[in-house]
């Protein structure tokens, strides 16, 4: 949102893509009884709806997230999503990764093990981006950080009032 005094948008006409239908949920997901399994595609829902921070857009109406740069390996625990922004001088992008990696961390179980990193050669400062991301102090900051959350709210509160 731009205001008064406010900085002009990095990326003022962003392509929007089209979002993927929600997944149909299957007999066996619903047998409690059955162990679930989280595979790709139920990361990629946990993901898909996170508000970008410069556009009332979600990551997945803006291509940022896509279901097939995220790969998950429930026996090892291992979750590796990969985030293309949108421009390559994207200045958002470390804001950007430490949603993805929050929304992660609050969602699934402790064992999981996360690693979320810029699709590679899609950013200028690539290699800045995921050092910090790694970080783990970063990480623990972004998770007490209230201003997060309220971006986070903002976007929704935007896209929710558009008509």
């Amino acid at each position: 949102m731009v205001g008064p005094g406010a900085a002009p948008l990095e990326n003022a006409n962003p392509l929007v893509y089209r979002r993927s239908g929600e997944r149909p949920v299957t007999a066996r997901e619903e047998d409690d009884e059955l162990p679930d399994s989280i595979d790709d595609r139920e990361i990629f829902d946990l993901i898909r709806s996170i508000n970008d921070p410069e556009h009332p857009l979600t990551l997945e109406e803006l291509n940022v997230v896509e279901q097939v740069r995220v790969k998950v390996n429930d026996a090892e625990s291992t979750v590796v999503v990969e985030f293309t922004p949108t421009i390559p001088h994207c200045s958002m992008a470390t804001l950007i990764g430490l949603s993805i990696k929050v929304k992660l961390i609050r969602s699934l179980p402790e064992r999981f093990k996360m690693d979320v990193h810029i699709t590679p050669g899609t950013h200028a400062s690539e290699h800045a981006v995921n050092k910090q991301l790694a970080d783990k102090e970063r990480v623990a900051a972004a998770l007490e950080n209230s201003h997060l959350l309220e971006v986070h709210k903002e976007r929704k509160d935007e896209k929710d009032n558009v008509v």
